[in-house]
C-alpha cells in the first residue's frame, strides 16, 4: 500500500467514466474562515459534499463530484468554482487534492444525458459518485448543491441552493467537477474544431458557427442544441 493510501483509478462502465482518490488528512492553515465547513452541529458526523459542472453545456458530459473535507477545514480559494478565475481554480484544485479525506468524481457522457435527459443523467451521477466515495470511506449525511436530489442509500440529506458558496465541502466537490469537467473538454479530440477548450462546450457564437458548420459530433447534446439553434434542419 502506498504510503499517503492516495490512488487513481479510471475505468469505463458503459456511458460512465469513474475517478477515484483517497488521501489521508493533512490540515490546511484555518485562518481563514470563508465558508462553513459543517452542516450539523454535531461534528462527529461525516459529511459528504455533492456538485457538477457542465450540466448547461451543449456538448460533452455532466460531470459530477462527491467530496469529504477535513471538519473545520477552510481556505479563501475553496469556494464556488463559478467565482474563480482559471489560475484559482487550478490553485484550490491542489489545495482541495492535498486536504481531502476523500472524493469521486464521474463523467455521466452526452449519450446518456439525450436517453434519460440532463436531470435524470446528473441524478445517477450523484449516485456514482456518492457509492465511490463510500468504497472506501463511510459517511452519515449528505450535502447536495441545488434542490434536486432523491436519496442515497437512506442517508440523512440536505439540497442547499447555492451551497457550493456557503459549505467547504461542497466548495470542494464543485472545484473537482469543475476541473474535471474542463480536463475532458480540453483533451477530447473531436471538440478541437468546435473550441471545446476555451469555451469548455457552452453555447458561444464560436461554437455555434462550428456546429452549424460542420454539424454536431458524437458528443454533442442534440436536444440542447435545437433548443438554441432555430434552424436546427441544417445542423441535422
Amino acid at each position: 500500500m502506498e504510503s499517503r493510501q492516495s490512488r487513481e483509478i479510471k475505468q469505463s462502465k458503459g456511458h460512465v467514466y469513474n475517478y477515484y482518490n483517497f488521501n489521508n488528512i493533512h490540515m490546511s492553515d484555518t485562518r481563514y474562515v470563508t465558508l462553513k465547513s459543517h452542516y450539523n452541529e454535531d461534528q462527529s458526523i461525516i459529511e459528504v459534499g455533492v456538485d457538477e459542472a457542465g450540466r448547461g453545456s451543449l456538448a460533452g458530459p455532466v460531470t459530477v463530484a462527491a467530496c469529504i473535507m477535513p471538519v473545520n477545514f477552510s481556505h479563501p480559494l475553496v469556494k464556488d468554482s463559478k467565482l474563480l478565475s482559471e489560475k484559482q481554480k487550478e490553485e484550490a484544485y491542489k489545495i482541495v487534492m492535498a486536504n481531502a479525506i476523500a472524493w469521486y468524481c464521474v463523467h455521466v457522457d452526452a449519450k446518456l444525458i439525450e436517453e434519460q435527459n440532463i436531470l435524470k443523467a446528473t441524478l445517477h451521477g450523484m449516485m456514482l459518485a456518492l457509492s465511490g466515495v463510500e468504497e472506501t470511506t463511510d459517511f452519515d449525511f449528505i450535502l447536495v448543491d441545488g434542490d434536486q436530489f432523491h436519496g442515497y442509500n437512506g442517508k440523512n440529506y440536505v439540497t442547499i441552493v447555492g451551497g457550493d458558496n456557503k459549505y467547504t465541502s461542497i466548495a470542494a466537490a464543485s472545484i473537482i467537477a469543475k476541473i474535471k469537467h474542463d480536463i475532458w473538454m480540453r483533451e477530447c479530440e473531436e471538440g478541437k474544431i468546435y473550441g471545446w477548450a476555451s469555451n469548455k462546450g457552452y453555447g458561444t457564437k464560436q461554437h455555434l458557427d462550428a456546429i452549424k458548420e460542420h454539424g454536431p459530433s458524437e458528443h454533442h447534446r442534440t436536444s440542447f442544441i435545437s433548443h438554441i439553434v432555430t434552424k436546427t434542419a441544417e445542423l441535422f
